[in-house]
């Protein structure tokens, strides 16, 4: 198959897409960007005296301990969060699939331009990446650069702009392509793009 004048494989970029297996992996990726640091103290961590407030009888009151019990303003919390991984392991196989299917729907629906080379000059200029966003059609949406290997010129060029992403293809994955109202991909990243999905 073709997307613009350059002949891509039917088995990356023409794939029958199914939703649960995208979900899957995007699901996947936002458990490993959880930073998990969410911390509470507990009775046994709350600065505070452990004396016993009243005497257990005779006061007529309930029997209390400390004050550090959780059922006081300024006490512990019970069951709280403590930092935890919330990555989880997923087959690689799926993770393969997800990326193709990611790529067969932006082909199917046109969303993807494949350009030969893109030449922002040696030093890093916004104007120049906005000038080349203007040449694709692409200055308003939501936009997904994909490049070889990194390149700081590119990098630094698009950063200021919050509506584009720029990933090397060791970087791509299926959440930025999903987001992306459009993807640009420089023709010498397709070999890498094969690779990584095992083609």
């Amino acid at each position: 198959m073709k997307i613009g004048r350059t002949e891509v494989r039917e088995d990356v970029f023409n794939v029958e897409v199914k939703k649960h297996v995208l979900w899957e992996v995007v699901k996947w990726q936002l458990a490993s960007r959880r930073q998990g640091t969410h911390s509470t103290k507990t009775r046994g961590e709350v600065n505070c005296s452990g004396r016993k407030l009243l005497p257990q009888k005779g006061t007529g009151n309930a029997r209390h301990g400390d004050k550090g019990a959780n059922i006081f303003v300024g006490g512990g919390v019970a069951h709280g969060p403590k930092p935890r991984d919330y990555g989880y392991s997923l087959p690689k196989k799926v993770r393969k699939l997800a990326l193709k299917m990611a790529l067969s729907d932006k082909a199917k629906s046109k969303a993807i331009s494949i350009i030969a080379n893109i030449d922002l000059g040696k030093t890093p200029k916004t104007k120049r990446a906005i000038e080349f966003l203007k040449k694709q059609k692409a200055e308003n949406i939501k936009v997904l650069v994909v490049i070889p290997q990194k390149d700081e010129v590119i990098y630094k060029s698009f950063r200021n702009l919050p509506k584009v992403k720029v990933v090397a293809v060791e970087g791509l994955n299926v959440y930025d392509i999903l987001w992306s109202d459009k993807l640009i991909i420089q023709k010498d990243a397709l070999e890498g793009i094969y690779k990584r999905v095992g083609v």
